[in-house]
C-alpha cells in the first residue's frame, strides 16, 4: 500500500459538517466506511473500447485487492449514469448493490483478513459524462483536430475516477503495484495513457488497442486516455526518458517549446530529489483542455503560449517568461502525484506547494528577486471567501486559495525560517520523506515544526484556516516602539522583519502589544518587509 501517514479526519476541530448540508451521497464519496477501509488496492488492470461516435465505453477492470479487515462486502464505485454489466470473482457472478455511485459488492464467503491477495473483473458499459469546461469540471472530451480527426481526453481531478471506470474512488488507497490501461480506439488513432507504452495490436475489428503498464502507486484520478493522431517526440535527458505526444500538425512547434522541460528538471530535482516516477517516464501529451497533472502522463494545453494562455496570472510580466502548464503540473509530479493528501479537503498539500514550485522554478532560471516579484504578485489573486481547508470525509474541497495563498505561506514561512540552507533542506527532505506516501495537513504541520525547530502550528492555522490575513500594527510611544497582530488568535506568534535606519531587525509581535527595542520618534521611520510576508500592514 502507498503509505498513509497520519489519520486525523477532524484535523484541528476544524468544521461543523451539520452546518454544510451534505448528503448521503458525499459520505459516500468522500468518507472511508469499512466496506471501503476493509481491503487494500493491489493493482488495477483496465481493459476498454471508446466509441468516439457514440461516445460510449465498453469493457473491464481487473481489481486485485488484499483483505486487511474481515468483511462480506466492500465498495468499488461507478457513476450512477454507467452500467455495472457482471462482477465476476472465482468464475462465478457477484451480487451487488448500487447507492447513488457506491457498488456495493457481496461475496458469498467472507473476506478474511489473513486471506491471500484476491481478485474481482467488473464489466460495465455507457456514455461518461461530458465535461462543459473541462479541466475544471470533470468528464469527457470529445473534440476533432484541425484534419477532422478525432481528439479525446478526461480529466476528473475533484469529481471522481469513478465517472468513466470502476474503481475505489478515494485519495486515501492506491493501487500498490500500479495499473495496466489497454485501450481500443479506432484504427487510424493512437491512445496515450500513463507510463510505459507495451505495444499496440489490430483487432481486426476496425479497433487498434493501445496497452500501458504504470510500475508506480498512482492516484486514481491520474488514470488517463488521450486519443488522437498523436506523432510521437522522444528524447533522453540525464537518464529521464521524456516523451512527448502531440498533434501532427504541432510537431515542429512542440519539439522546440518542450525544449524548456530540461531546465525546469535541473532545477526541481535539484529542490525536490529525484522525479518522482522514472521508471514510468516523463510524458506530454497534447489535449484540447488546459491541462492536468496525469501522473507520468501530463496533460498539456497551453497552446505553445509563454504564460497562461499567453496572460500572466500574477500581473508582473514574470508570469511571461516561462509557460505556465509545463512547469505547474508537472510541479504536481512531486506534490499531488508522489505527495498525496488522504482527502481532497487537504488539496492544498497538493495545490499550494505545486504553486509554491512556480516561484522556485523562477528563482532557479531568474534570481530571488524575480521570485519574489512573481510571488508577490499572486497576492491579488486571493479572494479569502472560505478556508483553505476544507471538510473531512464528504469529497469537499476548501477555496481555491489553495492555490495562491497556500504559496504564499510556503514564501512567508522560508523568511520565518530565515535560514535558506535550512530551507532549502527542509523542502529537499520533505519531498523525499513522504515520497510515494499519503499524507495530512497535520503531518505536514508536524514535519516542518520539527524540522524547523519552531512551533509553526499558529501560523500553518491561521492561513489554512481563517479568511482574514495577519495585520501588523505598530506605534511608537515616548520614543519607544510597540508592535502587536490582529486578526488573529491568541496563540500567533509569527516573528517578521523591519527596516530601521538602514538595519534590517527582526521583531517578535504577539496579540497584544508588544514592546521592541527599537527607538523612533514616529512609526513612519519603519518599513516593513511585506514583500517576504503575506500580511497587512
Amino acid at each position: 500500500m502507498k503509505k498513509i501517514i497520519g489519520c486525523s479526519l477532524l484535523l484541528l476541530g476544524f468544521q461543523s459538517l451539520i452546518a454544510q448540508n451534505y448528503t448521503r451521497k458525499d459520505t459516500l464519496q468522500g468518507g472511508l466506511r469499512q466496506e471501503r477501509t476493509c481491503f487494500n488496492v493491489l493493482r488495477y488492470d483496465l481493459n476498454i473500447k471508446i466509441d468516439p461516435n457514440a461516445k460510449t465505453i465498453l469493457g473491464y477492470n481487473d481489481i486485485i485487492f488484499k483483505p486487511v479487515e474481515n468483511s462480506t462486502a466492500i465498495q468499488i464505485d461507478l457513476f450512477e449514469n454507467m452500467k455495472v454489466d457482471s462482477i465476476i470473482y472465482n468464475n462465478r457472478k457477484l451480487s451487488y448493490d448500487r447507492e447513488f455511485n457506491a457498488v456495493f459488492i457481496n461475496f458469498p464467503t467472507p473476506l478474511l483478513k489473513d486471506m491471500p491477495e484476491q481478485t474481482i473483473r467488473f464489466y460495465y458499459s455507457g456514455k461518461p459524462i461530458i465535461a462543459r469546461n473541462a479541466p475544471w469540471d470533470g468528464g469527457f472530451v470529445f473534440k476533432q483536430d484541425s484534419n477532422g480527426k478525432d481528439w479525446i481526453g478526461v480529466a476528473v481531478q475533484g469529481t471522481g475516477a469513478s465517472l468513466w471506470y470502476p474503481v475505489k474512488d478515494s485519495q486515501s488507497d492506491e493501487p500498490d503495484r500500479g495499473a495496466s490501461i489497454k485501450v481500443a480506439v479506432p484504427n487510424g488513432l493512437m491512445n496515450v495513457s500513463n507510463g510505459r507504452f507495451l505495444g499496440s495490436e489490430d483487432l481486426k475489428n476496425g479497433y487498434t488497442r493501445w496497452d500501458w503498464e504504470v510500475k508506480n502507486p498512482i492516484n486514481t484520478y491520474d488514470i488517463t486516455v488521450n486519443i488522437a493522431d498523436y506523432v510521437h517526440l522522444h528524447d533522453n535527458y540525464k537518464g529521464l526518458d521524456l516523451d512527448y505526444y502531440v498533434l501532427r500538425e504541432n510537431e515542429a512547434k512542440a519539439k522546440a517549446h518542450f525544449e524548456e522541460v530540461k531546465p525546469m528538471m535541473d532545477c526541481f530535482q535539484s529542490k525536490f530529489g529525484e522525479y518522482p516516477f522514472k521508471n514510468d517516464g516523463y510524458k506530454l501529451v497534447e489535449t484540447s483542455y488546459l491541462g492536468m497533472e496525469h501522473q507520468s502522463a501530463v496533460a498539456y494545453g497551453n497552446q505553445y503560449f509563454k504564460g497562461y494562455l499567453g496572460s500572466d496570472l500574477s500581473g508582473t510580466g514574470v508570469g511571461l517568461t516561462f509557460d505556465f502548464i509545463i512547469i505547474h503540473e508537472t510541479g504536481h509530479e512531486w506534490f499531488g502525484n508522489s505527495i498525496t493528501s488522504k482527502d481532497i479537503a487537504d488539496m492544498w498539500i497538493h495545490e499550494g506547494f505545486t504553486q509554491y514550485t512556480e516561484i522556485v522554478y523562477v528563482e532557479c532560471q531568474q534570481g530571488y528577486e524575480k521570485a519574489m516579484t512573481y510571488a508577490n504578485g499572486s497576492k491579488k489573486n486571493v479572494k479569502n471567501d472560505k478556508p483553505i481547508l476544507g471538510n473531512y470525509g464528504v469529497n469537499s474541497e476548501g477555496s481555491g486559495d489553495m492555490y495562491p495563498k497556500g504559496a504564499l505561506l510556503l514564501n512567508t514561512l522560508r523568511h520565518v525560517v530565515n535560514d535558506d540552507a535550512k530551507w532549502w533542506k527542509m523542502i529537499l527532505d520533505y519531498a523525499n520523506t513522504f515520497k510515494h506516501q499519503i499524507i495530512d495537513t497535520e503531518t505536514v504541520i508536524s514535519f516542518f515544526n520539527t524540522e524547523s525547530g519552531l512551533n509553526l502550528t499558529p501560523i500553518f492555522n491561521h492561513y489554512l484556516q481563517k479568511t482574514t490575513i495577519p495585520k501588523l500594527e505598530i506605534k511608537v510611544i515616548g520614543g519607544k516602539m510597540e508592535a502587536k497582530w490582529s486578526n488573529v488568535n491568541e496563540d500567533f506568534n509569527m516573528p517578521i522583519d523591519i527596516f530601521h535606519q538602514d538595519k534590517k531587525i527582526r521583531i517578535y509581535p504577539k496579540s497584544l502589544w508588544t514592546a521592541t527595542n527599537i527607538k523612533a520618534k514616529s512609526h513612519s521611520e519603519v518599513k516593513v518587509a511585506i514583500d517576504k510576508f503575506f500580511i497587512e500592514y
